[in-house]
């Protein structure tokens, strides 16, 4: 009698890519972050944050410094640039100081903002390339 034995498969890779980090209320870090997976912070980052996936700053949260991700979601504190290739989505709670960069942009009743915010493809990549937007030929003259 032959016995098959089953193949198990490994979740470890799956499980590097769903990864979340997570800076708990009460921590401070003064440091950039890189990271490929998902980040939410309660606590204090003071330096920039590059994430490949989605950033939560949760509404103790606080950072101080540039922030480039894909997706986020703000109910805390933000004092820097903010460049989102995706969703930016500000709760009631959250308050932006620094300039916005966005595909796109969510905004709850309450929420504050102080800067300036460029959304869509073209001003978006002639921002990040430190350029000037375009100008339509009649505001040229």
């Amino acid at each position: 009698m032959k016995l098959k034995m089953a193949k198990q498969t490994s979740n470890f890779s799956e499980n590097l890519n769903q990864s979340i980090n997570i800076i708990n209320e009460g921590t401070l870090i003064k440091g950039d972050i890189a990271a490929n997976g998902d980040i939410r912070i309660d606590g204090e980052l003071v330096g920039n944050i590059n994430s490949k996936g989605r950033l939560v700053i949760g509404p103790k949260g606080k950072v101080d410094g540039e922030v480039n991700c894909n997706n986020i979601e703000v109910a805390g504190y933000i004092k820097g640039k903010v460049v989102v290739s995706e969703l930016l989505t500000m709760k009631a709670s959250a308050k932006i100081y620094g300039d916005i960069i966005a595909g796109k942009l969510s905004v709850e009743p309450g929420s504050l903002f102080t800067g300036t915010c460029s959304m869509g493809g073209d001003t978006k990549d002639s921002i990040i390339k430190n350029e000037k937007p375009p100008v339509a030929k009649e505001q040229q003259k």
